[in-house]
């Protein structure tokens, strides 16, 4: 157990590499309890979402949700976040973000309402009433399935929709972090317990284990999820991140949109790309100082061993002039240059078929 964002967390269960594999192969449980939720409701929820957010609100249905990005004024990012727009019949919205970032998230978006007189939206932070959890990998609509009284295949992918699990009233829906089906369960706190125990007992059957931030980590960066902090930040655009189509220019207007705009018609100065390295070595970790013909051009964000491919890969953001797949780099590991090469990520991609 370790300290994270304030909440005491399990790095492990039974071990990182076990509970990666399981995710991969069966399925794995996740408390994640730790997230932050945020609702809007109020006539301008809209409008609010529009201006204060990088994707287009206007185009989520009823039940549907999407990745976007909360920006600052200057072209960089306070948060990534996904937007859920309520079901047929309710109204508003429910954004979660990221535990490390909620308050700050929530004081942000207070911020920019007070500058406006326009909007008439409310906007409360839900965290404290709300449990999270989520089932991944390729069982786990078999297991969810034997929990909720409808058929989950009605449920989309990156939509949501209400449900009873284990006779808890809960929001379910699809999205993910580690690159495999899954689902996630919004549920009063107070009742979250009772959906993790029944979830346990269905997938005993399946291989399915709980799973702690070691191989959520491992498992969404094979997946290449961004995470804030290393791959976005204040001083990192979504178009240095790999992260351009969740921005829409064109759509609306929104804060930073002009500095995100001259960023990406000028062409970033740096790029997010993939390595792995060459041979056995030492896993490349964040900060580490990455190099080409003896120049610093950049720094890794994310590195570790990939379980599934069996070897170490990474993300790392550096000089535009430097970056492609192929393109050879080195990384400064303690002191120790290591040999890396460039390549397409995804890292791992399951197949659907």
């Amino acid at each position: 157990m370790v300290s994270f964002a304030g909440w005491n967390m399990p790095i492990q269960y039974t071990g990182i590499l076990a509970e990666h594999r399981a995710v991969r192969t069966a399925a794995g449980l996740f408390d994640l309890g730790h997230m932050g939720q945020v609702s809007f409701a109020g006539p301008d929820a809209l409008a609010f979402l529009q201006w204060t957010t990088t994707n287009d609100v206007s185009a989520l249905e009823p039940g549907k949700a999407h990745y976007a990005l909360l920006p600052n004024e200057t072209g960089g990012v306070v948060d990534d976040i996904i937007v859920y727009r309520q079901p047929e019949g309710q109204d508003g919205y429910m954004v979660v973000v990221n535990a490390s970032n909620r308050e700050r998230d929530v004081a942000w978006w207070e911020e920019l309402r007070s500058r406006r007189d326009d909007f008439d939206v409310g906007i409360q932070d839900i965290s404290n009433e709300l449990g999270m959890l989520a089932v991944q990998g390729p069982v786990a609509e078999t297991i969810t399935s034997r929990t909720v009284d409808v058929d989950l295949s009605g449920i989309d992918n990156f939509s949501w929709r209400r449900a009873d699990v284990a006779g808890v009233s809960t929001m379910i829906a699809r999205t993910g972090y580690t690159g495999e089906d899954g689902f996630e369960f919004y549920a009063a706190n107070e009742d979250i317990g009772i959906i993790w125990d029944a979830l346990l007992k269905a997938g005993e059957q399946d291989g399915l284990v709980p799973v702690g931030l070691g191989a959520r980590d491992t498992l969404r960066l094979e997946a290449r999820m961004p995470l804030y902090g290393q791959e976005l930040g204040d001083d990192i655009s979504p178009y240095e991140a790999g992260l351009g189509w969740a921005v829409k220019l064109e759509a609306k207007e929104f804060i930073g949109r002009e500095p995100m705009a001259q960023i990406k018609a000028a062409k970033p100065p740096r790029r997010a790309v993939g390595f792995t390295t060459v041979g056995r070595t030492a896993a490349p970790r964040s900060h580490c100082p990455v190099i080409v013909d003896g120049k610093d051009v950049g720094y890794v964000t994310s590195g570790a061993f990939s379980p599934t491919l069996q070897k170490n890969v990474g993300l790392a953001l550096i000089s535009r002039e430097f970056a492609g797949v192929g393109k050879s780099l080195q990384i400064d590991v303690r002191g120790k240059l290591i040999d890396a090469e460039q390549v397409k990520t995804p890292f791992y991609k399951r197949d659907d078929g």
